[in-house]
């Protein structure tokens, strides 16, 4: 359990928490700059697009570190980066919504902290820490950020799933800077668009045409990108396993399970299926906390359901661990 105030200050934080903290600090200045100009919708909106990329962006890219069970410095770090930034904006929205923000300063603050003031209205305003503002770290993320979407955009054109995982995407880029940036966040972008290659080029548009014949292409001012949609048999089964993680969690909400609880799941299926799940099993009990994972028919009562999967008939059972 995260306990505010208890983390490690000598803990490294990722480069992921180093940019939300940048833009967390670079909106605190922008938004006090604002407000001394009587330019509150300025203020409003900048507050707006900052909690967008928090939600859609900081805490996308942590889940994995929010909910894998060991507690170990990456994660805490994630609790503690993701808590400053929610306290941090329940002063910021101290003039705007005064109630929304006292409920989160009351959640927030008032409960972990007895001796800090009773209400955030109470409370003193933000101060920027300007020298935590990284903007070329800012500038490559907002590139990743493109990129990523160019990516999912080019799959949503060949009508494949975000979860089945594909070979490769080539960006073409316009300068030296960028291909550096780029590269510099390259995993980001892997999972995001859920290829196992990124290729960065500077050559002309036309020069990169011949060898990407029959590819998904989507682009936009000075960037292009090309999805290769080819599925082999290897990508087919990681891209099962992901499908079965997916009826999983829906199934642990089913069951009423809470979100750190451990389980155990069994599974049945034809020599596919069970193939796919053997060969990503590590996977599998990673990403939906299953501490066993079984091949067979449940106990009754266990709770279960039956999955056309790849169109083959699947049961999936989940039963928490006491």
């Amino acid at each position: 359990r995260f306990c505010p105030g208890a983390e490690d200050n000598r803990v490294e934080p990722s480069e992921l928490d180093r940019w939300i903290i940048s833009e967390l600090n670079l909106l605190v200045h922008v938004v006090t700059l604002a407000l001394d100009s009587y330019a509150p919708t300025a203020a409003g909106r900048r507050i707006e697009n900052f909690v967008d990329s928090l939600s859609n962006w900081y805490v996308r890219r942590s889940r994995r570190r929010f909910w894998k069970s060991e507690n170990d410095a990456d994660k805490l770090s994630a609790y503690a980066t993701l808590y400053k930034c929610l306290v941090t904006l329940s002063r910021l929205l101290a003039p705007f919504p005064p109630f929304l923000a006292e409920e989160l300063y009351q959640n927030l603050v008032c409960q972990a902290f007895p001796g800090e003031p009773d209400s955030v209205h109470l409370a003193d305003f933000p101060v920027a820490d300007r020298s935590k503002i990284d903007e070329q770290l800012m500038a490559v993320t907002q590139l990743a950020m493109r990129i990523s979407s160019l990516g999912r955009a080019a799959r949503s054109q060949t009508g494949i799933k975000v979860r089945q995982p594909l070979a490769k995407l080539l960006v073409k880029v316009s300068s030296e800077k960028q291909k550096k940036g780029l590269e510099r966040l390259a995993s980001q972008v892997l999972e995001e668009v859920n290829v196992k290659e990124l290729e960065v080029v500077e050559e002309k548009w036309e020069l990169v045409l011949p060898r990407i014949a029959g590819w998904q292409i989507a682009g936009e001012e000075d960037l292009m990108v090309a999805l290769n949609p080819k599925i082999t048999s290897e990508l087919q089964k990681e891209g099962l396993a992901r499908e079965i993680v997916h009826r999983l969690q829906t199934m642990r909400r089913s069951a009423g399970f809470d979100i750190a609880d451990h389980i155990t799941t069994y599974y049945q299926g034809e020599e596919y299926i069970e193939q796919a799940i053997e060969a990503f099993a590590d996977y599998i009990r990673r990403e939906t906390l299953s501490d066993n994972l079984i091949k067979g028919v449940p106990d009754e009562g266990v709770f279960s359901g039956s999955y056309n999967l790849a169109g083959r008939e699947t049961l999936l059972a989940v039963a928490r661990l006491e």
